[in-house]
């Protein structure tokens, strides 16, 4: 017998060769592999190691499924289970057998059990608290979960926000409150007399008109600015309680580095999960038909439109593969005169790109600049145009933010990209304007706040224009956030809305031409991130912020379900949820990088506001930092001082080497083993063709027997048990089958 032969039992229990197993392709190419591999030497029965290597993957899975199963089955009684005899008997052989552990041990099983069950519980009464949970619902199952992932997104945003929010409520502001009514002493901050500490109220006096009030709640000035929301009301140095002295400089700037590290573990930890996806997705062309195909449909879709829309996505999807192929292929055919031609397009157009937004950064710099000079005037007009000059520098970046991306959609079609390439190259050009623009802002208004009249700045900023900077930064980004939600609120009113109501009713060609509305999931994405970007930076500046942007995520995620629902409809670019997860935290981690730049600068770089704040003893704001550290013990100083120097963080830094290297290591092992399983799956596949072919080839050759032997055949329809013959001349032939209708290959 052949060493190489594919053994199989047959019922009798006797090890036997088959000829016909033996010409399995999988088959064929493990002896094609072994015999590259081992040269020539003597290997070991393929039959073995192949049962061996593909037992032990039915191992593993089969003892996760009973893992999984055994909470399920272990209440019930062993007659009710869905098994044979055997297994039932096994079983309660399993069940006497635990019965006679210790006392211990049986207590032990019983408690994890009881514990295993108590986290499932508590897990479900945890997700039936979750916010707009029946709301959520409700979108994904008539939209599905492209645009579920959205609205999800929003509801991350909200509990972030809302999480911030209690970490500044907690450290900054609760002490503030609750000294007076527990007996504790205030230090304020003291201020040297000199001209650097002088703050001049901006509160209106006299008899105030409705229309002042409002237009104070707009800009954040006024009565606003003397308030918790601002940077320059906490103006305390310590609280002293009863027991503790309580630092509020320091509070302020560690809750300052607590809440952008939590975002930043909190955006990671979901985005890891998005990342896994991606990388077992990393396919091929015809396993990504095969998805779309076998496995594209969402089964969360019961309304009828939707369902429509998303049979047009998977069309859509399908095509825009096609044509990415048709693409390669035409890139992979082209001369180098059209290369040559292309790259000339793309260049030109690029460097028109870059004018574009160069312009509008110098408008947006310029805008801000003029805004904050006409607030420093003292004469004051039309209260109108005073809100209007207020909101100059958000008015700019609105319609930067709305007029470019309509202009790099157009310019995207003369570049000759492939679809998906032209979405994700519009999107990051996009990303880049709207979170670069707030870099713009915020680098106007430190080029204002550090300039002065004379060559050097006495206090270190511009005192006369800015007696408390930090401040007035916090009203600009107070400003930004209002502003966004006022549009946000007014496109849905009186864009979307009278447009629904122009498709719906007017007959016209150029208005159903025109359509409805398309709910685009990665531009509304992109709102979300460019006012959650101002959340960041502002909040250190106005630490109220966090709830007011809780309150305007709130209310968005009503008008956008409303905006869904009644005035538009999905788009017909689709945008996967597997996908979207992942993206929509990316670009949220490139905000976050770019809040905390500007947060950093402020803090360590630009001088303290001397006349308002916390930090009015303070230099720079991070000197609170090293002031706290000079009054420790030295012991505690000398640990810390040990985790700051040199030898400390190159050893931390070879550690983290290490542990990336260790990871990258582990990901490629995880890659290869999905690409040999993908190989198995497609080995089998072809396993399962061979044997087809070789069935229908035994059903021809009983067809010409049969016709060439008749035989009287009973009512009743018969049974085939199909075998294979060691004497392979005939290849394969049906024989009878035995009185119980089974099949055995």
């Amino acid at each position: 017998m052949d060493s190489d032969a594919v053994f199989y039992t047959d019922r009798s229990g006797i090890v036997t060769s088959n000829p016909l197993l033996d010409q399995l392709p999988s088959y064929q190419s493990l002896l094609y592999r072994r015999k590259s591999s081992n040269g020539g030497t003597k290997r070991r029965p393929s039959s073995r190691s192949r049962l061996g290597s593909s037992g032990s993957w039915k191992l593993s899975t089969v003892t996760r499924q009973e893992e999984k199963q055994r909470g399920q089955t272990l209440q019930r009684p062993i007659r009710e289970l869905a098994k044979t005899i055997n297994e039932k008997r096994t079983y309660k052989k399993q069940q006497d057998e635990a019965r006679e552990l210790s006392s211990w041990g049986q207590w032990r099983q019983s408690t994890r059990r009881y514990l295993r069950r108590l986290k499932e519980e508590a897990q479900g009464w945890f997700s039936s608290l979750k916010l707009w949970r029946g709301d959520i619902r409700l979108i994904e199952g008539m939209f599905g979960t492209g645009i579920l992932s959205y609205f999800s997104f929003l509801r991350f945003l909200v509990m972030l926000n809302l999480i911030i929010f209690l970490i500044m409520f907690s450290f900054v502001i609760l002490p503030i409150i609750i000294a007076p009514k527990s007996s504790g002493n205030i230090t304020y901050s003291q201020s040297n007399g000199n001209v650097c500490s002088v703050y001049p109220s901006s509160a209106r006096r006299g008899l105030v008109v409705f229309h002042e009030h409002l237009t104070d709640l707009l800009s954040g000035g006024g009565f606003l600015e003397d308030t918790y929301l601002f940077y320059g009301y906490y103006k305390v140095d310590k609280i002293h309680f009863a027991q503790i002295t309580y630092s509020l400089p320091l509070a302020y700037l560690l809750a300052t580095v607590a809440y952008m590290f939590l975002s930043l573990i909190w955006i990671v930890k979901r985005s890891a999960t998005g990342f896994k996806q991606n990388l077992i997705q990393d396919e091929d062309r015809f396993q990504s038909f095969c998805n779309k195909i076998f496995a594209g449909w969402d089964f969360c879709i019961t309304d009828k439109n939707a369902a429509r829309l998303k049979r047009s996505s998977l069309l859509y999807e399908l095509k825009t593969d096609l044509e990415e192929e048709r693409i390669k292929q035409k890139i992979a055919d082209r001369t180098r005169k059209e290369r040559c031609r292309i790259y000339l397009i793309r260049l030109i157009l690029n460097f028109f790109v870059i004018g574009v937004l160069a312009g509008c950064f110098y408008s947006i710099y310029l805008a801000t600049i003029f805004s904050q000079e006409a607030q420093m005037k003292d004469e004051k007009g039309n209260s109108h145009i005073d809100l209007i000059i207020e909101y100059l520098p958000s008015i700019v970046i609105t319609l930067a933010n709305f007029i470019n991306p309509l202009l790099f959609s157009i310019i995207i079609n003369y570049e000759d990209y492939s679809p998906a390439f032209e979405i994700r190259f519009t999107l990051m050009r996009c990303v880049f304007m709207r979170l670069t623009s707030i870099g713009v802002l915020l680098f106007s208004l430190w080029s204002q706040i550090t300039k002065c009249k004379e060559e050097t700045c006495i206090c270190g900023y511009n005192h006369v224009l800015y007696s408390c900077w930090e401040t007035r930064v916090g009203q600009e980004m107070y400003k930004l956030t209002i502003f966004d939600f006022i549009i946000i609120a007014a496109v849905t009113l009186f864009v979307e809305f009278p447009r629904k109501m122009m498709v719906q009713y007017c007959d016209c060609g150029v208005v159903r031409w025109w359509g409805q509305q398309e709910f685009a999931i990665p531009q509304n994405v992109l709102e979300i991130v460019y006012g959650q970007t101002i959340c960041w930076i502002g909040t250190f500046y106005c630490p109220i912020l966090p709830a007011i942007c809780t309150i305007k995520y709130f209310f968005i995620f009503y008008i956008k379900k409303v905006s869904l629902i009644k005035n538009c409809r999905p788009a017909t670019r689709p945008f996967r949820a597997s996908s979207s997860h992942f993206f929509f935290l990316g670009v949220l981690l490139i905000g976050l990088a770019l809040a905390c730049l500007p947060v950093t600068v402020s803090v360590a770089q630009i001088s303290s506001s001397q006349a308002c704040g916390p930090f009015v003893n303070y230099s720079t704001s991070w000197e609170v930092l090293p002031a706290t550290v000079a009054q420790l013990p030295n012991g505690a100083q000398n640990l810390l001082y040990a985790l700051s120097s040199e030898v400390f963080a190159v050893s931390f830094f070879v550690v983290t080497c290490l542990a990336m290297f260790y990871v990258i290591a582990l990901a490629g092992a995880h890659k290869r083993v999905i690409n040999q399983l993908r190989e198995q799956l497609a080995m089998e596949g072809r396993d399962k063709r061979f044997l087809i072919q070789k069935l229908c080839q035994a059903q021809g050759n009983r067809a010409v027997q049969s016709k060439s032997q008749p035989q009287t055949r009973s009512r009743s329809s018969p049974s085939y048990h199909t075998s294979f013959s060691s004497n392979f001349s005939e290849s394969v032939f049906l024989a009878h089958p035995p009185p119980h209708s089974s099949t055995h290959v």
